[in-house]
């Protein structure tokens, strides 16, 4: 094998494709800073107990690990920041109100979680602590969705969910933690057949009400109509409309700044550690979610310190494939005359200006290709000016 070769789903990034994603990640960044959100970086490696706190069961699989060669201890390359930021909330600042925190990353996984994703994500998400009201739920889903449109993203279509349906209807039929586990992982799994022969056999356990309730989850998908019909379907469980409420809520405050936006109500993603409201952002490019979200009250608990948060995430590398790939900017080409400071100063003010001056180094003069100018300055009456190439 060539030493050059890369492992699959391993890539290296050029320099327009670099600077597009520097870009969005700049501009985000800014968009987050200005909302108040304080830039966290947490390290690459952790031990694997604390890279698994509170980030559900996938995270173990999707981890490379490695052994600490001072302590002995079992080390994690993070394939997530979320927990990471959510033991920084917890454990570091340990702050009494409300904190707001952003972070931008690779993460690293084991596998890639799309056939046309890769395994080093650069991942860039916000998450808001200290707060359990549906305005934060708002403020964060809203972000996400400026977030995207600054990056680039066109005609968005938002999923909303909230696990307090499948939730309530387990904790109001009185279902069995074991029943539990296997319906969660049917109504995953979006697998209809093993959900009726689940529900087939729960008859000494759950009334024929909730059995139909079950069964009815995987349909109710679709726009506001959904809410209706649950509300008509679902039994009356003070959570589930609980639920409902906060669902129509935010999707009359967030429908404006989307495409299209509809409701799935057997979305459990991130079941064991979501707790509330949970989303999802797509468009038409692309058959994976671009951005995921939700609420995760619970996740600070394993760091000592349980605190009502939300958050979302995206990769910078998928969404860089969904936009137009602009050629790497042209730059103005500078000969070099050592001790000219009037031409010292021109290369100076061209830069603070945000152009690229690329100093001609002597005896490359033949090689003009290779600076990738347009530009160049000359000498004209003493004066240093730019003429086209």
């Amino acid at each position: 094998m060539r030493a050059w070769v890369l492992p699959e789903y391993i890539e290296d990034i050029l320099p327009a494709e670099a600077l597009r994603i520097e870009m969005m990640r700049r501009r985000i960044m800014d968009w987050l800073f200005v909302h108040g959100y304080e830039l966290v970086s947490p390290p690459l490696l952790e031990y694997v107990e604390s890279l698994l706190n509170g980030s559900g069961g996938g995270t173990n699989l999707r981890m490379f690990k490695v052994v600490d060669q001072l302590s002995g201890r079992m080390m994690g390359l993070r394939a997530d920041m979320t927990p990471q930021v959510a033991r920084i909330d917890a454990h570091l600042l340990n702050r009494k109100g409300i904190t707001r925190l952003c972070y931008a990353g690779s993460v690293l996984h084991t596998v890639p979680s799309g056939l046309t994703r890769t395994r080093e994500p650069l991942q860039v998400g916000a998450e808001l602590y200290g707060h359990a009201g549906l305005e934060s739920d708002l403020e964060v889903q809203r972000l996400m969705l400026q977030s995207l449109a600054i990056a680039g993203i066109g005609k968005i279509h938002l999923d909303l969910g909230h696990v307090a349906v499948f939730r309530g209807l387990v904790r109001g039929a009185g279902i069995p933690s074991e029943l539990e586990a296997e319906l969660f992982g049917v109504l995953q799994a979006k697998d209809v057949c093993g959900l009726e022969n689940l529900c087939a056999g729960l008859d000494k356990h759950v009334d024929a009400d909730a059995q139909r309730a079950l069964l009815l989850l995987p349909e109710l998908y679709g726009g506001k109509e959904v809410l209706s019909l649950a509300r008509k379907l679902l039994p009356a469980y003070p959570e589930i409309m609980t639920a409902l409420d906060e669902l129509e809520t935010i999707a009359v405050e967030l429908e404006p700044l989307v495409h299209t936006l509809a409701f799935d109500l057997a979305d459990l993603r991130g079941y064991h550690y979501h707790s509330g409201m949970v989303f999802s952002a797509y468009t038409c490019d692309s058959p994976n979610a671009i951005a995921l979200g939700g609420r995760y009250d619970e996740v600070g608990k394993a760091f000592g310190r349980a605190r009502p948060a939300t958050g979302f995430s995206m990769d910078l590398r998928e969404l860089s494939g969904l936009v137009r790939l602009d050629l790497y900017p042209r730059g103005i080409l500078a000969p070099y005359v050592k001790g000219d400071k009037t031409l010292e100063k021109k290369i100076e003010q061209l830069r603070s200006e945000g152009k690229i001056v690329v100093v001609e180094l002597p005896g490359h003069g033949d090689e003009q290709d290779t600076f990738n100018c347009d530009r160049k300055l000359i000498l004209k009456d003493n004066v240093w000016s730019t003429i086209e190439i």
